[in-house]
């Protein structure tokens, strides 16, 4: 009601303003006219000082009084005739005083009533924030997420053999049958992941944090609530939203998580929350990240949700070790080169494991485990290497040549 009230204010006050200089028939004490001659005599003197100094010709000078005469003689009959009101009909003046006042109030509440929320009740930041916890603690569970929104049957993907189904299926009894083996747990929620048993790889993966207990890392619950995100057609349940919370406790810059947990701000109505976590996200992660084309695409719309003013900064090509990081590294003593590898094969690992990669990425990381000397390791990913690409053998090859450059293929 208060908004109105100031609204009407406004248009009655702009609207008298403008109809009283419509009824005087001028603006300041006196009639245009007035002033019009007092221009006009400012003129004579002018040209009689610029006569006097030689600016301008005597014929010219007299030419120009004619004219300037005629002007003044023009503006005293008007003056003389309008009389204070400067000739305005004030007739005239009420019926324009009135279509003015009409078109700006008028105007305005047809206006908001087509762009605006007429009826819409205030919303302050208390409000919002109360809404805010409201849709958090009606949130589905997991559960309920995937029976409204999951995508159901998929059926098998085009292309899978008879031969990798059946290797699917004995995975499936192996683990049942030994439910705390970790290895078969990973290789069983690649599988149906792979498979698009999205429900079941998250079930693997739950049953797998549940096993490992206190030694769960942060990779470990990032991938859970992926799986549940992906199960439930992109909704971030209430316990999808636990898992990232627990992927953040145990490491605060997991990039996955960041970004789901955004994703999860603007469901429940938290563009200001999920703002700074897409921005210092954006900020951070290289051009190639799966979640950078989602952000760039909304991240603008956000900021403006969220009361910020943000330009999306230009869009950077993709990042890699400049020549003075090569020679850098030529520099390195041995011990030193040995352990940047490491960082590097460490990194490639985690990102396999949360993210996935291409065949290209699995063959580097066993390359590196290969020029390491650690063949058990390279030996674990081999492995884990033919679950994900059993179903693809051109794309499995690569990854063989890789692993019997390392020694480690069968």
């Amino acid at each position: 009601m208060g908004f109105w009230i100031i609204v009407a204010a406004l248009a009655i006050g702009v609207g008298a303003v403008l109809a009283l200089v419509l009824m005087r028939g001028r603006v300041g004490d006196a009639p245009p006219a007035a002033y019009d001659l007092q221009v006009y005599r400012d003129q004579l003197k002018e040209i009689d000082r610029d006569t006097a100094r030689g600016v301008i010709a005597p014929e010219d000078a007299e030419r120009l009084r004619a004219e300037i005469s005629r002007k003044v003689l023009a503006a005293d009959a008007q003056l003389r005739q309008g009389g204070e009101s400067g000739g305005q009909p004030r007739g005239a003046g009420l019926v324009m005083a009135g279509v003015i006042v009409a078109v700006i109030a008028g105007g305005g509440v047809l206006i908001y009533d087509r762009v605006g929320a007429p009826g819409y009740q205030d919303l302050p930041m208390a409000a919002r924030i109360a809404a805010s916890e409201a849709a958090r603690a009606a949130r589905l569970d997991q559960a309920a997420a995937e029976d409204r929104f999951g995508p159901g049957e998929t059926g098998v993907p085009e292309g899978t053999s008879e031969e990798y189904l059946k290797l699917i299926e004995q995975l499936r009894k192996t683990v049942a049958e030994r439910p705390e083996d970790q290895q078969g747990l990973r290789f069983l929620v690649r599988s149906e992941a792979a498979l698009g048993n999205l429900a079941a790889a998250r079930k693997a993966q739950q049953q797998l944090i549940a096993v490992k207990g206190a030694e769960t890392t942060a990779a470990d619950h990032a991938l859970l609530a992926d799986l549940m995100i992906n199960a439930s057609g992109g909704y971030v349940s209430s316990e999808a939203e636990a898992a990232l919370r627990a992927a953040l406790e145990r490491d605060a810059r997991e990039p996955s998580s960041r970004f789901y947990l955004g994703l999860y701000m603007m469901q429940v109505d938290r563009p200001d929350a999920a703002f700074r976590l897409w921005e210092a996200l954006l900020n951070e992660s290289t051009p190639e990240a799966p979640w950078v084309p989602t952000i760039r695409a909304q991240i603008e719309d956000l900021a403006a949700r969220a009361g910020v003013r943000y330009t999306l900064p230009p869009e950077a090509g993709a990042r890699g070790p400049s020549a003075a990081d090569i020679a850098a590294a030529e520099d390195m003593d041995p011990e030193a080169q040995q352990e940047m590898i490491r960082g590097m094969v460490a990194g490639l690992a985690e990102r396999l494991a949360t993210q996935g990669g291409t065949e290209q990425d699995w063959a580097r990381l066993i390359n590196a485990y290969g020029v390491l000397g650690e063949k058990d390791e390279a030996q674990e990913i081999w492995v884990e290497a033919q679950v994900v690409f059993a179903a693809e053998p051109e794309r499995l090859e690569v990854v063989r040549a890789a692993a019997a450059r390392a020694g480690v293929a069968e």
